[in-house]
């Protein structure tokens, strides 16, 4: 039988294209290059339409990194048992932090005027969570665990 599960949410950044928007872009970006090219080509600079596709297919690659980095997930479970934070990517999954709900506490740190950080805690060990998040969204996400963590442990105990 699976323990019961007081939260079980999906934390992802935020994507601002899409990979129509990616290929419209380098698309774009390379026939802005090649028609510059040409021209640099006929006056006899050579050399400037290597770094002109040299700089397309640097831009191209950074926002295939950026699309890798988007398709990243923040998995977070609190159980009667147990807090879980796992992280999850199209590949694989892995569980980077786990403790006992009885003895686990959520702390809400505010960095300055518009900056917040939620952090699971556990005698000396701490782990951030939520960073894909608005400040706001963080504020209620951890208002959120806070709340699934004392369900949980009035599940456990009874109390």
């Amino acid at each position: 039988m699976t323990a019961a599960l007081y939260m079980d949410a999906v934390i992802a950044p935020n994507r601002s294209m899409n990979s129509l928007g990616l290929k419209v872009v380098v698309g774009m970006l390379g026939g802005a290059a090649a028609m510059v090219s040409i021209v640099f080509f006929a006056i006899g600079a050579w050399p400037a339409p290597m770094f002109l596709g040299l700089d397309v297919l640097l831009v191209y690659l950074a926002l295939r990194a950026s699309f890798r980095a988007a398709e990243r997930r923040e998995r977070l479970r609190v159980s009667a048992e147990r807090v879980e934070v796992i992280e999850e990517d199209p590949k694989a999954s892995r569980l980077v932090w786990t403790s006992p709900t009885a003895f686990t506490h959520v702390d809400l740190e505010e960095l300055g005027e518009h900056q917040m950080r939620v952090r699971l805690r556990i005698s000396g060990k701490r782990r951030s969570v939520g960073k894909a998040l608005s400040p706001p969204e963080r504020e209620a996400l951890g208002a959120a665990l806070r709340e699934a963590i004392a369900r949980a442990r009035t599940e456990r105990y009874g109390a």
